[in-house]
């Protein structure tokens, strides 16, 4: 007992001391004071997470068309206006994007980074709502372990962040981030406008490319910053590089599983290994294959009607037709050699 006292003891020396070397501008701010609000939420995120689908498992989704496309425009304006805020004051102080030490200082412009970046770890509770639109659609395959991951671990480390660094190099992830997400909700914005639209969206998958291309970035400028030496926190560093690196993972997975082998199926379907169906580059809508599926050669359609060939001949028709022709044509050569052999006998 003794033991696990000093141990507690000694935990919340350190984390007394942690609270001495913090940013004493940003303590008074909202959710700043104590991690235990940040935990609570994400405690409440992860238990949405597991609690949400079960209470939809009986119910119809939500057709949440409108609200989705405001949400995807509000969040997009959002990281617009931190994505532009942290160029503007960044280039102006002459931030260095290789190593840029933290000015603690009320001076306005590094107030305006530091608040920022305060709206960045905000936005990333508001993000939490991407979740809760995939339950009430009952989109549960959308829950994947990297969408959790992402959303719940941005959360708790971006408070961090903020509590102990909230500028110097601090400012590069987050402007790079939100730039990033500029692109994906306007992309999520206007494919909640439907079919009519989202057959102009080709480029999903780029967004994937870009935000590999973040990760691996943010992971050589921390690698960087740890070989040749930077005024900030090395701790953040190596926990910089080693995130970025599970996202890389995880983002690299991804990206083959839902593009690189889709690509080699549809090539293979084209090749004649399965019949073609219907629907953009082969690929069916939702699994659910189009209502126009047919076969190059003219075989019966999905609604079940016959294709005219060039003769006028309905396909499925004549096939059927040419079996029983088949058929009738065997049965009078077995009857003609039966009445031989009664003839000859």
């Amino acid at each position: 007992m003794e033991v696990v006292q000093e141990k507690l003891h000694r935990m919340k020396d350190l984390y007394d001391w942690s609270l001495s070397i913090a940013d004493d501008r940003v303590k008074d701010w909202p959710l700043m004071s104590s991690p235990l609000p940040t935990l609570g939420l994400m405690a409440v995120y992860l238990t949405m997470v597991k609690v949400g689908p079960r209470v939809m498992q009986h119910r119809p989704p939500f057709q949440l068309r409108i609200p989705l496309i405001v949400y995807n425009l509000a969040i997009m304006l959002l990281n617009l206006y931190i994505g532009v805020e942290l160029a503007i004051v960044s280039v102006r102080l002459r931030y260095s994007w290789f190593c840029q030490p933290v000015d603690y200082s009320t001076n306005p412009d590094e107030m305006r980074i530091a608040a920022a970046l305060w709206w960045y770890y905000i936005s990333k509770l508001v993000e939490f709502t991407d979740t809760l639109f995939f339950i009430l659609r009952k989109k549960t395959n959308q829950l994947t372990f990297l969408h959790i991951y992402h959303h719940s671990t941005m959360f708790c480390l971006w408070w961090i962040g903020i509590k102990w660094v909230a500028g110097g190099s601090s400012f590069l992830a987050a402007m790079m981030n939100s730039f990033v997400h500029v692109v994906m909700y306007a992309y999520y914005g206007l494919s909640a406008f439907g079919p009519a639209v989202q057959k102009y969206l080709w480029w999903k998958k780029h967004i994937t490319c870009i935000q590999l291309i973040q990760f691996t970035s943010a992971g050589v400028l921390g690698a960087r910053a740890i070989v040749v030496g930077c005024d900030f926190p090395l701790w953040m560093q190596y926990a910089l590089v080693v995130y970025m690196s599970s996202f890389i993972i995880l983002f690299g997975q991804f990206y083959v599983q839902h593009y690189r082998l889709k690509q080699k199926k549809v090539k293979g379907s084209k090749n004649g290994t399965a019949g073609h169906q219907g629907g953009a580059n082969g690929i069916t809508h939702n699994g659910v294959a189009s209502a126009k599926q047919h076969m190059a050669n003219g075989v019966v359609r999905q609604d079940g009607q016959g294709h005219k060939e060039g003769s006028g001949k309905k396909s499925g028709g004549g096939g059927q037709k040419g079996g029983q022709r088949g058929g009738n044509a065997r049965t009078r050569g077995q009857l003609r050699r039966e009445g031989r052999a009664r003839h000859d006998s």
